[in-house]
């Protein structure tokens, strides 16, 4: 849990991380999310004294969601207390809610509760803000990586106006890394710089988080300075420059895997498991290789995405290419018998034929027209004709009378009613004329032709 803001801002305290030296101590400093301060927005309310409110703060991690309330806070000269969901429960959020209830007796100012990762809470749990922030003892600011749609409850969002926030560019990026070298109060003053080069891998290496940024430039700026002195910690090898640098290698050295932001469970996993599956069904398998890289690389379970592979062989491909359902529950065995890293190469062979077969939702399409069907008509009996005679009395109700075994007709077809009587030329199943749905397509036309023909006597 974290205190009030009010002290005097941190003047190179070494022992802080460079990503807590260099938050901005002003709404100017903030990068990257100017569409937030356009007149008349919240922020701008705000940040101009004129109402202060509940906001969920949305956004990519690293964006400034924790910045923006200690901005806040500051602003509107009102006591601000601040904890992660992760690290505390509901009787931590109550004891607070209580003081801030005593203090708005005592002074008429609420307090500034800030909960990050709010969407850590349960539902039950969020609605224990909702009577304070209702009577005014707290104006709750709560930041999410995850699509408050899915995480946040209703009642809570009504009461709480939802801020987005934009990932920030490698600009943006690049820019707080330059502050960051620049700075002689927070930052290294000047005293060491950064190759073109080295400062563009860090700020795309980042991927949109300022925080991974400042992090990164501070395992660089320790490994530059070892570099520069290899002998004695702080000494310097004669003939070096008075400033040390910071090179490409020195990032490359700095950088760990690279981490993919991703949710599981929320707006980021539905987001790229759409891309996947319309980059497959637009044929696109540069597009389906890389959204599957991606899903995996970010620790999507790859099971998850091998039946997402076999829902897509049925519903996109279909009967134009009634091999793609066997090579896809193929895939999905082979990974689930060889795991990773091995198995991914079945999925990503399963992605690139899903993407280059001919397309047809027409059983997909057929199906639902079905199901829509039995959904308005309910339980419409079969024809007598093709309905089970086990006994003699259902014989003699007529059970399976004058039923035509197919195999005994000419051609193996045989002409009787299937569908019941009220739905006797209704069709449901219309195949296409891409890959092998033609073929179907030209074997139930010549069907039909016969059936036309031999009732009309021909």
């Amino acid at each position: 849990m974290s205190g009030d803001l009010f002290g005097p801002p941190p003047r190179g305290n070494a022992a802080q991380p460079l990503a807590d030296r260099m938050r901005p101590r002003s709404f100017d400093e903030l990068v990257g999310q100017s569409h937030l301060l356009e007149p008349g927005s919240p922020l701008a309310l705000m940040r101009d004294g004129q109402h202060l409110s509940s906001i969920i703060l949305w956004g990519p991690p690293g964006s400034g969601k924790t910045t923006i309330a200690h901005l806040i806070a500051r602003t509107a000269g009102v006591p601000f207390v601040g904890f992660s969901a992760v690290l505390s429960g509901v009787k931590e959020v109550k004891e607070v809610m209580a003081r801030g209830a005593l203090e708005k007796r005592k002074s008429g100012k609420p307090t500034l509760l800030f909960v990050d990762e709010i969407h850590r809470f349960n539902r039950a749990q969020q609605d224990a803000f909702l009577s304070h922030v209702e009577r005014g003892d707290i104006v709750l600011i709560g930041a999410t990586t995850e699509n408050p749609s899915f995480e946040v409850n209703s009642a809570l969002l009504s009461r709480a106006r939802v801020v987005v926030l934009k990932e920030l560019s490698a600009e943006a990026v690049a820019t707080v890394l330059e502050r960051a070298l620049a700075d002689p109060e927070r930052g290294f003053g000047g005293k060491l710089s950064a190759e073109p080069e080295a400062l563009r891998l860090l700020a795309e290496a980042a991927d949109g988080d300022a925080r991974r940024g400042l992090t990164t430039l501070e395992i660089a700026a320790a490994a530059a300075e070892r570099d520069a002195a290899p002998g004695v910690p702080g000494e310097r090898r004669a003939g070096s420059p008075a400033r040390t640098s910071i090179t490409v290698e020195t990032v490359r050295q700095a950088l760990a895997r690279r981490h993919l932001r991703y949710d599981r469970a929320g707006e980021e996993h539905y987001n790229l498991i759409s891309a996947l599956h319309k980059s497959l069904r637009d044929s696109d398998p540069q597009a389906g290789l890389y959204w599957l890289a991606r899903m995996l690389a970010a620790g999507e379970d790859p099971l998850y995405v091998a039946r997402r592979l076999v829902r897509f062989a049925s519903e996109d491909v279909g009967n134009a290419d009634p091999q793609a359902l066997p090579l896809a529950v193929a895939a999905f065995q082979a990974y689930h018998q060889l795991g990773t890293p091995e198995g991914e190469l079945a999925l990503a062979q399963c992605a690139v034929y899903l993407a280059t077969a001919p397309k047809s939702n027409a059983v997909y399409a057929g199906f639902d027209r079905a199901r829509e069907e039995v959904e308005r008509s309910g339980s419409l009996p079969p024809p007598l004709v093709i309905r089970n005679a086990p006994t003699g009395l259902m014989k003699g109700l007529g059970y399976g009378a004058g039923y035509r075994y197919a195999h005994d007709q000419p051609g193996g077809f045989a002409d009787q009613q299937h569908l019941p009587d009220e739905l006797v030329g209704r069709r449901f199943y219309e195949p296409t004329d891409r890959g092998y749905e033609a073929e179907i397509g030209r074997r139930m036309k010549a069907w039909e032709g016969l059936l036309k023909s031999k009732r009309e006597g021909g």
